[in-house]
């Protein structure tokens, strides 16, 4: 039982019509009737009559066959890279206008280990000429090294020089740092820092243009933005809590006491409220442990208070949250 012959392109040779082809070479020729299963070696001129044999078909030779096989897959492929300029050509437009609104640079990207943060944070700053935000939490007292440090002022005051502007947001427990009060003896020109009892993690915004904050709890990662929503978000950020400090530099303004309890004790006050532990409060207060215990206390004598909840309790109804220092 013969197969049947499945339709196909002039680029293609299928089985049926390579076995009468064979034959045909072998043989010289082939009679019409062997045809009848691959019809495609007469529409493909591989079987031709002649003209003192009109009932034999003779085969072309080998390579007429493949030049005929391959001139047909050439047209095929020439088609279809014509519909891929096509294509090309009706997307470029689009691509166009696409690239021209998209920014050209990266807008989040991932620095490691913290001398290639440096260096990212100084090269962002050599070619600002406006303005740099910081935010620095609690890090412990102990300063930086001496040889960080200089690198740094060098840096700060370069950018002031050019009539750049520093404005930076401490904790409090900074207040008293004798090596950020140093800092700020050294720097000459626009630069001004307030603290608050809670900050948020360390954030460095340049010219509302590029920012960087920390992508692990070691500072060993950081993520260097430059996507315009994100920046004007740590801007609006930056600019709430830079309203609800207290200026440190250049002239600093201390909060008075109410009712002989201290802004300190009212920040703690209003954690204990919320119902954290001493070890949540020393956390966010930038203070260790035996610290917030010893300002708790004197918390508690000063309210009357002899538990816990009792100090809850008096704190509400002592209204001193609800008053500005």
């Amino acid at each position: 039982m013969t197969a049947s012959h499945t339709e196909h392109g002039p680029e293609e040779m299928c089985s049926i019509g390579m076995r009468v082809y064979q034959q045909a070479l072998r043989e010289g020729h082939v009679a019409p009737s062997a045809t009848a299963a691959a019809p495609c070696l007469i529409s493909f001129g591989f079987l031709h009559p002649t003209l003192d044999a009109p009932d034999r078909l003779v085969p072309a030779s080998p390579m007429a066959a493949l030049h005929s096989l391959l001139r047909a897959s050439g047209l095929r492929i020439a088609d279809e890279r014509r519909r891929e300029e096509q294509l090309v050509e009706a997307f470029a437009p689009l691509i166009r206008a696409e690239s021209s609104e998209a920014p050209d640079v990266t807008t989040l990207m991932t620095i490691t280990g913290k001398s290639q943060i440096s260096r990212a944070i100084a090269d962002a700053l050599a070619h600002a000429t406006e303005q740099a935000l910081t935010i620095q939490p609690y890090r412990g007292a102990n300063p930086p090294p001496p040889q960080d440090n200089t690198r740094s002022l060098e840096r700060d005051q370069d950018f002031l020089d050019r009539g750049g502007r520093i404005r930076t947001l401490y904790q409090h427990t900074y207040r008293h740092a004798p090596h950020v009060l140093a800092r700020y003896e050294h720097l000459t020109g626009d630069v001004e820092a307030r603290t608050l009892d809670e900050v948020t993690e360390r954030l460095i915004v340049v010219d509302r243009t590029v920012a960087f904050i920390p992508a692990s709890a070691d500072r060993s990662l950081a993520l260097e933005v430059r996507h315009p929503a994100l920046i004007a978000y740590f801007v609006n950020t930056f600019d709430r809590l830079w309203h609800l400090a207290t200026p440190m530099h250049p002239q600093a303004v201390h909060q008075p006491t109410l009712n002989g309890i201290t802004p300190r004790q009212r920040a703690i006050a209003a954690l204990l409220i919320e119902g954290h532990t001493d070890s949540d409060i020393a956390d966010r207060l930038g203070m260790n442990v035996r610290t917030a215990r010893v300002h708790i206390a004197k918390l508690a004598a000063t309210l009357g208070s002899e538990s816990r909840a009792q100090l809850g309790y008096l704190i509400g109804q002592s209204g001193i949250l609800d008053r500005e220092g």
